[in-house]
């Protein structure tokens, strides 16, 4: 068995031969066998990549073990040929250092974190290759782009600018700088890309700078720069330091910020003058002093530092020789001895300057009070105080307060006030003077108080005094009003003939407060819905406004308001019954339902017949049903004439002529004879409309609505009806419209005139048109 062409597995693996071997004899004989060829792989097809070129994006800082991407190869060979193994080809050590390439199954995962800070792209390739001999191999380009977190914080450097020295973060600033000027440059960036890079920066807390962009033109977005700029004016004397916080945060999600901080110190410029602790300084001296003794010290401080806060001070001209000053200390020396008696008052300035550039100076008034021995006694304002308080006070409350005056000074002045009475209601505070109670008062109790008070002073020996104090107590609207007529259980009659303006009840209320606080006015808030009555707001008197009628019989219930005049005002409500009827025949049952009124809320109305509105409603109906009947009646009516015109017609009807025959009795018209007279056949004949129904109303029988019973004595009736019969020989209209007569369409009447003018015609009604009367 020779080979003659190309054997290849890949295309066709085995071969099936028929083998046939025959004799020579005669007949020949033969016999055959199947021989099956397999085709042996040999290494001849190299792996082949599905692409040429693999490309994903790998978020950085994906941990350890994350698979990237599957590289997949495929070889046409079998057996160990066929068996592909993945390995770096042209590949950088970062790479793999990087990165895992599994040799099985050619699955690339990542094997360290990658910083895309550090590379943002790997290119590599990866080889496929079988384990034939010898090996074949083919190669793929892997590109993996490394996609940014948002892992890095901002970064913010402060530079120095312009001549503001800045130093280990300390900006020097003076205090006399203008507004928005420029103290610092502001320098931010961040590593990321994109909107993670992307950095906002401002200055936070309640200071004196802000931050504004260096250009104006938008440059990139991952590096920013800014000036600081000062926003309000600096003042060394409010705040002498200021610790400038710079926050810069991305636009990542979540977000990343930091921040750094400038400390600036403002520097001081002579700004402020000296000032003084008070603008009058008043001093207490003893008379008979020895020269040379200390009056007071004045004291004056400078906001400014360094030269521009030492200070001299000096006094004016008009004292020199009385009094001298320490130009380092400020003390106030006496240069003589001082008699009250002569002079009891010295005033002068005391100037204070500082050594600043250009100087600045400030003064303060010093006032000298010489003081005397005690021989004055303690004098009150007033001989009598009085004082005005508020009933209900809470206890120890202010009720007044007394003044006391004495003429010595110093500790022959400090008086101690008492009150001479031992009473425990009153206190009195020694420094104030300020009267306390230790009790509530009421003024419908007592009305009035009266005590002494007692200063005595602190001289040697001790000197005293007196004064009345009056205390009267003011009302408070702490009462509501009391009703005392009429009871709520109680009512009045009231008959329906009684003329406006009636008398029909007074509400009689007192208050046990004072002035306006007891000034009571009356009002009906409830139980008044057919405004009938009104009250006088201030005599309390009920009248009736309104005229009454059928429907106001019964009992009405007033709720009446008796309001005062205080503020807040204080109210009391009371009911009025009033029953409107001409008697009382049944007073129990006014009881009851006097009874039921009190335990019906205020806000529902009693007032008169509660069944009127229906009885009227049940007469709207039987008016209304009537109504229709009438209706019906009419309409019959009205056929029943259209029917008697339309046999006349029917008849030739002619002036003069009597109708012998029942005109409810269909007519055959005969066009060729005339009707005739007939005078002898005269029926009586009955009423056309005997057998109609009437109505008769009953007459009312005169009962009058008994209120007390809450009914009427005989209900009044809707209505009789009645049939006027005219007898057996009546026509029914019912069947006469039933019945089958031939009736024309149009009846041409018997005397019409010639063609060319109009002819009168008569409609009959369609059969359908049957009006079945109903007694």
């Amino acid at each position: 068995l020779i080979v003659k062409g190309a054997l290849d597995r890949e295309q066709r693996d085995s071969y099936e031969l028929t083998l046939r071997v025959r004799d020579g004899g005669d007949p020949p004989r033969s016999s055959q066998a199947i021989l099956r060829v397999l085709i042996t792989d040999v290494n001849d097809n190299s792996p082949r990549f599905e692409k040429s070129v693999y490309e994903a994006d790998l978020a950085e800082n994906s941990a350890p073990g994350t698979p990237i991407l599957q590289l997949r190869a495929a070889d046409l060979d079998v057996g160990v040929n066929g068996q592909i193994e993945y390995v770096f080809g042209a590949a950088t050590e970062s790479v793999r250092r990087l990165l895992r390439l599994d040799e099985t199954s050619g699955w690339l995962s990542v094997l360290h974190r990658i910083d895309r800070e550090e590379v943002n792209q790997l290119r590599f390739t990866v080889m496929a290759r079988d384990r034939g001999q010898p090996p074949k191999t083919d190669k793929a380009t892997v590109v993996l782009n490394i996609k940014d977190e948002n892992d890095n914080v901002p970064s913010i450097e402060i530079r120095k600018i312009g001549r503001i020295p800045l130093k280990d973060g300390v900006a020097n600033v003076a205090e006399d700088v203008l507004v928005d000027t420029p103290i610092a440059l502001v320098q931010v960036s961040d590593r990321d890309q994109g909107e993670n890079g992307v950095v906002t920066c401002t200055v936070v807390g309640d200071v004196p700078f802000q931050l504004k962009p260096a250009s104006d033109t938008e440059g990139d977005q991952n590096k920013k720069k800014y000036f600081l700029h000062t926003s309000a004016p600096l003042d060394y004397e409010t705040t002498r330091e200021f610790n400038v916080v710079i926050v810069a945060v991305d636009s990542g999600s979540p977000s990343l910020s930091s921040n750094n901080s400038l400390v600036v110190k403002v520097g001081d410029t002579n700004d402020n003058p000296p000032v003084l602790g008070q603008s009058v300084v008043e001093v207490y001296f003893p008379e008979n002093n020895i020269p040379g003794e200390r009056v007071a010290t004045v004291l004056a401080t400078d906001a400014d530092s360094g030269k521009n806060a030492e200070i001299a001070y000096s006094l004016d001209s008009s004292v020199m020789g009385i009094f001298a000053i320490d130009p380092d200390s400020g003390d106030i020396l006496v240069n003589t001895v001082l008699d009250r008696e002569q002079t009891d008052r010295y005033e002068f300035k005391v100037n204070a300057k500082d050594k600043g550039i250009p100087v600045l100076q400030g003064s303060t008034t010093v006032i000298v009070q010489v003081a005397d021995k005690n021989d004055n006694d303690p004098k009150f304002m007033q001989d009598v105080f009085t004082f005005y308080v508020k009933e209900n006070l809470q206890p120890n409350s202010t009720v007044g307060m007394v003044t006391v005056m004495d003429a010595d000074k110093g500790r022959n002045a400090e008086m101690s006030l008492y009150i001479e009475e031992n009473s425990n209601i009153f206190s009195i505070g020694n420094d104030t003077g300020t009267i306390y109670s230790t009790m509530s008062f009421d003024r419908e109790h007592q009305t009035t108080y009266t005590f002494r008070v007692k200063a005595v002073d602190g001289g040697d020996p001790p000197r005293s005094a007196t004064a009345t104090v009056s205390l009267f107590v003011m009302d408070e609207n702490d009462n509501a009003p009391t009703v005392t007529l009429p009871r709520n259980i109680s009512y009045t009659l009231l008959p329906p003939s009684s003329n406006v303006r009636t008398v029909v009840a007074t509400v009689l209320a007192t208050d046990s407060d004072d002035g306006i606080n007891a000034d009571l006015n009356y009002s009906i808030v409830g139980g008044n819905p057919f405004k009938l009555f009104e009250i006088d707001s201030t005599s309390g008197v009920v009248s009736l406004v309104g005229k009454l009628t059928q429907k106001h019989y019964g009992l009405h219930r007033l709720v009446v308001q008796v309001n005062d005049s205080g503020q807040p005002s204080q109210s009391t409500t009371t009911l009025v019954h009033v029953f409107v009827n001409e008697s009382v025949s049944n007073a129990t049952v006014i009881d009851s339902q006097i009874a039921r009124s009190l335990h019906t809320p205020l806000t529902q109305d009693i007032a008169g017949d509660p069944s009127y509105e229906i009885s009227k409603q049940r007469l709207s109906i039987v008016i209304g049903v009537v109504a229709g009947i009438m209706t019906v009646i009419l309409i019959i009516l009205i056929v029943v004439m259209a029917r008697y015109c339309r046999s006349k017609n029917k008849n030739g009807y002619e002036a003069g002529k009597k109708d012998h025959e029942d005109f409810f009795t269909p007519q055959q018209h005969d066009k060729s004879k005339k009707p005739k007279k007939d005078k002898k056949n005269k029926k009586s004949k009955q009423p056309l409309y005997s057998s109609i129904v009437t109505v008769e109303a009953s007459k009312p029988n005169g009962q009058r609505y008994d209120s007390v019973n809450e009914k009427l004595s005989d209900s009044p009736s809707m209505g009789r009806y009645r049939s006027v019969n005219g007898g057996p020989g009546s026509p029914d209209l019912a069947r006469h419209y039933k019945s089958s007569s031939p009736l024309p369409t149009v009846q041409l009447h018997p005397q019409s005139p010639t063609a060319g003018k109009k002819h009168q015609a008569v409609q009959d009604l369609p059969p359908a048109n049957t009006f079945v009367g109903a007694g």
